[in-house]
């Protein structure tokens, strides 16, 4: 299941990637979105252990809008001439990409509460997992932007609306 939470971090991660970043931004990335990985899942268990998961369908459309924006706008920003993103994966901008990326796990924690799993495990698996595949995915990222050029983000940007529209429309 970590891996599977993961892999969302992960393909993210390359469409994050074909932004301009440096390794030291790609190493504070994963480590952010590694913790949010694991904050995500402890509050949806605690809640999962209290309540029913009702709130797992409003953390999908969260997690989902938040990626449509983040991916439209890095769509806008490729055809403009300057490089100012509304939002960029550093500071609050990072948290939100964080939160965007976190949500599904804290939907799984709120299942996992319910059946009472062994919390300090999965949440550090959860927490690895996803920071491993996230460094992965940016890597790959910036490997893909250096033969793409300005296209990149755009493809970029193509990438996060697709992941946002798979989580608000599942098929």
């Amino acid at each position: 299941m970590a891996f599977a939470l993961g892999m969302d971090a992960f393909s993210i991660g390359i469409g994050m990637g074909m932004v301009r970043l440096r390794y030291k931004q790609i190493f504070k990335i994963g480590i952010t979105i590694g913790i949010f990985h694991m904050m995500m899942p402890l509050c949806g268990m605690v809640l999962g252990r209290m309540l029913s998961d009702h709130f797992g369908n409003i953390a999908a459309f969260i997690g989902g809008m938040l990626l449509l924006i983040l991916g439209l706008q890095m769509i806008i920003a490729s055809f403009r001439d300057e490089n100012n993103m509304l939002v960029t994966p550093v500071g609050f901008g990072l948290i939100i990409f964080a939160v965007s990326v976190s949500l599904d796990s804290f939907s799984v924690g709120l299942s996992l509460g319910i059946f009472g799993t062994r919390t300090v495990l999965t949440i550090i698996m959860f927490g690895l997992m996803s920071m491993v595949l996230t460094w992965t995915g940016l890597i790959v990222g910036k490997k893909v932007q250096s033969w793409l050029g300005s296209y990149s983000e755009a493809l970029g940007g193509c990438i996060l609306l697709a992941f946002g529209l798979k989580i608000l429309l599942p098929i």
